[in-house]
């Protein structure tokens, strides 16, 4: 998988330099050309980092195999910009449909497929807020690295994954690197890949992806401010929207 997504990369980027880098509380940040890339933030980052105030200006197929560093702040850097290069120019980014719906932000994916969850065994991979409130009649399992009430812990999917019917899960698997045993505890499911951190390109089919839902840029200058100033879910006040594509066609 992550050979395929950095020869991807490879195969789309241009000359362009790495313009910025933001490593805020809650999101990554890269800037190439006129496009912006997005990863969730490391959870722990060190006071110290070797590379601080080096990667701007560095060319973008330098950064983006960070990627597959098992250092947390260095693959969301790598991630950030993957997402940069591969979504300026995306067509599968062009013909998602945003969502509009009565909630914000990631909330509006959970809201659009609640109907045809019914009945269903579901599955959450990432804890979201407000998704209980939303779902408070649904009955679902979430498995999250740092349970909250009502969680089950992230190596609980080992044995209760196979058992979903719909799958959730979080885009940022990518940098710490355990998407792709997600992805195959998940093969008898439908799979919705989410987050600012996705990638938009068609060919997650063959890794068992149903349903891209990522972030389409409306105001680069307020996801700037929004990234800098440490924002979490006021990134989705505004500077982006969810969109999402069926790949199932």
């Amino acid at each position: 998988m992550y050979d395929w997504l950095l020869e991807h990369a490879a195969g789309v980027t241009r000359d362009d330099p790495v313009e910025r880098v933001c490593l805020g509380l809650s999101w990554t940040l890269a800037e190439v050309g006129d496009s912006l890339g997005f990863a969730f933030g490391p959870r722990q980052v060190p006071r110290t980092l070797s590379w601080a105030g080096t990667l701007a200006g560095q060319g973008a197929e330098r950064l983006y195999p960070w990627l597959l560093s098992w250092n947390g702040a260095e693959a969301a850097v790598g991630l950030a910009v993957v997402n940069a290069v591969v979504n300026r120019a995306s067509p599968c980014l062009r013909q998602a449909q945003p969502l509009h719906g009565a909630v914000p932000g990631n909330l509006s994916v959970f809201e659009h497929f609640r109907p045809r969850l019914e009945g269903q065994k579901v599955a959450v991979i990432g804890h979201y807020p407000g998704l209980a409130q939303l779902w408070k009649d649904l009955p679902y399992r979430c498995f999250e690295r740092e349970p909250q009430e009502g969680d089950l812990p992230d190596t609980a999917v080992e044995r209760l994954l196979p058992e979903a019917d719909w799958v959730f899960i979080t885009a940022s698997s990518l940098a710490n690197k355990t998407l792709p045993r997600l992805l195959e505890l998940s093969s008898h499911a439908q799979v919705v890949l989410m987050g600012p951190s996705l990638p938009w390109i068609y060919d997650w089919r063959r890794f068992g992806v149903n349903y891209l839902a990522g972030v389409r840029v409306r105001d680069a200058h307020a996801a700037r401010q929004v990234v800098a100033e440490g924002g979490g879910t006021r990134l989705f006040a505004g500077p982006v929207e969810y969109a999402l594509l069926g790949l199932d066609s």
